[in-house]
């Protein structure tokens, strides 16, 4: 599945200032990881957000919000983001600051062996 390539390319220049970034094709998308832990993922036409599960519930009240759900149910703490309620920076940038935000008390998945 392609992703939109805008999207991720002003994600890339949004954590451009991180220091330990990665990207990882992922769900048919592509996934960008900081700190080893999944952060931000563009999918189609949506950004794939990671966020703290307590501030769930207000971030999906923005617009172009809705759960993340690729097994029919919703996963907490992942909200899917219409690219169309990103093209003000200032609403850009919130969901980034977000997902920056939860990142340092973010679970680190299991490494493969």
């Amino acid at each position: 599945m392609a992703y939109n390539e805008k999207l991720a390319q002003r994600v890339r220049e949004a954590l451009a200032t991180q220091k330990q970034v990665e990207e990882k094709a992922m769900f048919g998308g592509l996934c960008f990881m900081v700190n080893d832990k999944m952060c931000i993922g563009i999918n189609a036409e949506d950004m794939m957000c990671r966020i703290n599960p307590d501030a769930e519930d207000e971030a999906l009240q923005r617009p172009g919000a809705r759960p993340m759900d690729f097994t029919g149910r919703p996963m907490k703490g992942y909200i899917f983001v219409d690219e169309s309620a990103l093209k003000k920076k200032s609403d850009f940038d919130y969901w980034v600051n977000l997902c920056l935000a939860f990142n340092p008390k973010a679970k680190q998945s299991k490494k493969k062996k």
